[in-house]
């Protein structure tokens, strides 16, 4: 007996929604994940948050999404959202981000006031010094080339040394492919007059920046605040972005010099490496072993912060929603006295 079209329509409708439509990649931390939805709509109901699809005949599918353990949510194409369902991401603390397809571009996103400031913090805390940006700057040299530099090496150094390596692969790539002489150019303006190899990896690079800012902005860093690059706020971006060039977006652009639709094929093949290299975890962890090399602790749970701190110069953090009006009596006793210290006030602070 032949089974009705609308059952094989329904499985189909599973299927899109529930294997390639949603990409769940894997955890950066303790219960931080991303999750990758496109063509589907986001709606909330009475259970919780819900990714919908509709076949012809009127018949919704639906595959419910772990909000509590989600960090960041990368809208695809062909994607809707509802206002609930916005509300219940911030409740929860995740980002959500306005994508591109396979989630290689970043167009906009949302930033949850419960994100913890750790990692911002810390970039600040690495940028703001010279000495400091530079040590970034050299790790980010190594991790890309695999060649450790002294650390009084220079950033004008580091470029040079860069730009005599970069121009190395792409001859042994041109010899290995049998293009003759490349020369990398780009130019926005003309976009589509590059040669084959441009256009490829101008395009496998624009994906590359896509989900590197994604994965910054759901970290809750700033893209802004670069440590080679700067002066666009995008920097940051440009800086992560380039410790993968060598390996995922250069060698593709090479291999396409005789596709028929290079630019169109260069996305496509970034995102079979975007897989196979498992890069977004990858981009997170970099992220986080650039800006704090000697931290050997792991991430705490989640990524929610229920009550903001205040800073103090030396202790660090100290609870907020607390009335130190105690701790200023005393001190200014003590400065009479001329017995001010460290550790006036080092009691049980005054409730208000």
């Amino acid at each position: 007996m032949t089974s009705s079209p609308a059952p094989r329509r329904e499985t189909t409708a599973r299927r899109r929604i529930a294997a390639p439509t949603l990409a769940m990649l894997p955890r950066i931390g303790d219960s931080l994940s991303f999750l990758y939805a496109d063509v589907v709509r986001i709606v909330q109901d009475d259970t919780g948050v819900s990714a919908e699809t509709t076949t012809e005949d009127g018949r919704t599918t639906r595959v419910y999404l772990p909000t509590a353990a989600l960090g960041c949510v990368l809208l695809g194409p062909g994607t809707s959202i509802t206002l609930p369902a916005l509300a219940t991401f911030a409740r929860h603390g995740t980002t959500v981000v306005c994508a591109g397809s396979g989630g290689v571009r970043c167009y906009s996103a949302t930033t949850s006031d419960a994100l913890t400031t750790r990692w911002l913090e810390a970039q600040v805390h690495q940028w703001s010094d010279p000495d400091r940006r530079l040590a970034v700057a050299q790790r980010m040299y190594h991790k890309r080339f695999d060649i450790a530099v002294p650390p009084t090496t220079p950033l004008n150094a580091l470029r040079g040394l860069e730009g005599q390596r970069v121009k190395a692969l792409y001859k042994l790539l041109a010899q290995q492919h049998r293009i003759g002489r490349f020369r990398r150019s780009y130019d926005p303006a003309a976009w589509d007059q590059q040669d084959p190899v441009n256009l490829a990896l101008s395009s496998a690079n624009t994906c590359l920046y896509g989900i590197t800012h994604a994965a910054i902005v759901a970290l809750g860093c700033s893209p802004a605040l670069g440590f080679v690059h700067q002066g666009k706020q995008h920097a940051l971006v440009y800086d992560i972005a380039d410790l993968y060039k060598a390996e995922l977006t250069i060698p593709l652009a090479f291999s396409l010099h005789d596709a028929p639709q290079p630019e169109a094929m260069a996305r496509r093949g970034f995102r079979e490496g975007l897989r196979l290299y498992k890069l977004l975890p990858r981009i997170v962890n970099d992220i986080q072993t650039l800006l704090s090399p000697d931290d050997t602790t792991p991430l705490p749970d989640g990524h929610a912060v229920e009550l903001v701190n205040l800073w103090d110069p030396k202790q660090g953090s100290v609870p907020a929603g607390v009335n130190y009006a105690g701790v200023a009596a005393d001190f200014a006793v003590a400065e009479e006295t001329g017995k001010a210290d460290d550790e006036v006030g080092g009691g049980e602070p005054c409730l208000p």
